[in-house]
């Protein structure tokens, strides 16, 4: 099985990565469904919607080998029933990343990179912000700020953010991993994350974990 990435870090959080290798028989093989996830599953239209479905929920089982169903918030933001885990969840083209806490709120982003991000940059980056102007890192580092801010805004509950006016990413250079420095202002938050960022193969990884 390809779980490509698991780490535990600041004692209570835990990260894993699934690079999808199996066929939709072999994932499903792999999980026990609860009543509702099968009526779910068969719902989504795409076979690409129901192998990341199902990858979501292998992954997890590696992480945490007994849970509830995951269910999700009127936010869309997912949780799992009857567990003590906060439950945070991404997944770009054949990776599934999930972040898992008992004690702490968590955030996490991943991204395939193509070339396509610097024609949006001006819906998400505010002139507080900074992007460097070489070429060959500018991709790379709005990858970054792009995955930061969606960690930000799974870790604030998605409520009432505006990707450009609510969030803001201190300046840093884009290296292979680090740590940056975001804010959240709007009328529930007022408040600082430190996150940390790293990549595997052509994907940018964003995560954070506070307590709050």
């Amino acid at each position: 099985m390809p779980l490509i990435f698991k780490e535990q870090f600041d004692d209570d959080c835990e990260l894993g990565i699934w690079e999808i290798k199996e066929s939709y028989d072999e994932l499903l093989a792999a999980v026990y469904l609860f009543p509702g996830e099968k009526e779910r599953l068969d719902g989504f239209r795409s076979d690409a919607r129901k192998v990341e479905f199902l990858s979501v929920r292998v992954l997890l089982k590696n992480l945490i080998n007994t849970c509830g169903p995951i269910q999700y918030n009127e936010k869309n933001k997912p949780f799992l029933e009857h567990s003590p885990y906060n439950l945070s969840i991404s997944h770009s083209q054949n990776i599934t990343a999930i972040m898992i806490s008992r004690t702490k709120k968590i955030g996490i982003d991943l991204e395939f990179m193509s070339h396509k991000i610097t024609r949006l940059q001006h819906k998400f980056i505010n002139q507080n912000e900074f992007i460097t102007t070489n070429k060959n890192n500018k991709s790379h580092h709005l990858y970054i700020h792009w995955c930061a801010k969606e960690a930000l805004y799974k870790i604030c509950d998605k409520q009432d953010i505006n990707f450009k006016e609510s969030l803001t990413i201190e300046p840093f250079e884009p290296h292979e991993f680090g740590i940056i420095n975001g804010w959240v202002n709007n009328i529930y938050w007022h408040d600082k994350f430190e996150l940390n960022y790293f990549m595997i193969n052509n994907y940018v990884i964003v995560y954070c974990c506070k307590n709050i």
